[in-house]
């Protein structure tokens, strides 16, 4: 009896040590399974988080930009159905103002979209989009300069209006325009290419500025062309609003016309200033990175909707609605709309 009690007690102790590797072993596993599952739904609240944060992004930027569409189309609708407006060359050139403008628009809400989702396009897609996002840039501000010009020239020459100027061949001056603004990012973008060639089709890549043209020489040649151009719109409109400011003090008949164009030389100085804020972006961007922990999506966010989407809607919108005969229009279009059902476009 007392030896088959030893044998247990040998047994017992012999299996103790392998009892002890098991308990641990799945000890181990239970604690690797939990570190898994922590970290899994820590991943995934993450994941959501980031999706929701651009599903409210996506929802802001998308009705904004629904709206000025909505508000450029009743605009050029009011420009088409009334003579009064295509006889005119300021009305001409800031028809010309809303296109440019809607296009840098849906580029730039083209390119948003992109980054927030972390698309990579080919670059077939992107060089366009960049192409046209740039002209359009560069191209409100020869547009604003145009137009202070125009005023200028109705100011001091009513009755011999150089032939450029006149409604029928405004064309001679809006055209250059358009062609001079696109020629820099093309420019801009053939700087520094070593002749490799590149499959446009399978090379993908973020529609950014930045990632396409990031060499120093491309951002010395975006600084020099960004600066020479809003320097030489800025020199125009100061000229232009001096010079009738001159001419009010001297005349004393028609003083209210002369001043109205004072005043509209003005409003396209403080459009100039909006588009201004696009140079701002880089140093935003840098505070922005010092003293906050914003995600690069946020920082993306705030830069587009501050620097891009609200100057590009106050500008047309402030312009609109200060000139009489526009707002006038305006007013009478929603007016129909609302007691007749007026299709938007006849």
């Amino acid at each position: 009896m007392s030896g088959t009690v030893i044998r247990t007690k040998e047994a017992i102790s012999s299996t103790y040590p392998l009892c002890r590797c098991i308990y641990r072993f799945f000890r181990l596993v239970l604690y690797g399974v939990r570190r898994t599952f922590q970290s899994s739904c820590k991943i995934r609240k993450n994941y959501i988080k980031k999706h929701f944060s651009v599903i409210i992004k996506v929802c802001v930027v998308i009705p904004f930009f629904c709206v000025f569409l909505c508000f450029v189309a009743i605009m050029l609708q009011i420009f088409a159905s009334h003579r009064q407006f295509l006889d005119t060359s300021r009305y001409i050139l800031f028809a010309h103002l809303l296109i440019n403008d809607t296009i840098h628009i849906v580029c730039s809400v083209l390119t948003f979209l992109t980054l927030m989702g972390q698309v990579k396009l080919p670059i077939l897609f992107c060089v366009p989009l960049f192409f046209v996002s740039t002209g359009t840039f560069l191209n409100t501000t020869l547009i604003l300069a145009a137009m202070s010009l125009e005023r200028y020239v109705a100011i001091f020459y009513p009755l011999h209006r150089p032939a450029s100027w006149r409604s029928d061949r405004v064309w001679i001056i809006t055209l250059p325009l358009w062609i001079i603004s696109f020629i820099f990012p093309i420019t801009e973008y053939f700087i520094g290419k070593d002749g490799q060639s590149v499959d446009v089709l399978s090379t993908n890549m973020l529609c950014k500025n930045t990632v396409m043209n990031s060499s120093p020489v491309h951002e010395l040649y975006r600084l020099f062309v960004n600066v020479l151009s809003f320097a030489v719109v800025g020199v125009i409109i100061l000229f232009t609003y001096v010079r009738i400011l001159m001419e009010t003090r001297k005349m004393r008949q028609d003083r209210a016309s002369v001043s109205k164009a004072m005043h509209t030389v003005l409003l396209h100085g403080f459009q100039l200033l909006l588009c201004l804020l696009g140079f701002t972006q880089p140093i935003f961007i840098t505070l922005i990175g010092l003293h906050t922990k914003w995600l690069g999506e946020d920082i993306v966010f705030l830069n587009f909707f501050c620097f891009i989407l609200i100057p590009r809607f106050l500008s047309p919108l402030i312009y609109g609605f200060r000139d009489q005969s526009l707002r006038k229009h305006i007013g009478s279009w929603f007016l129909c709309c609302s007691k007749k059902g007026k299709p938007f476009f006849k």
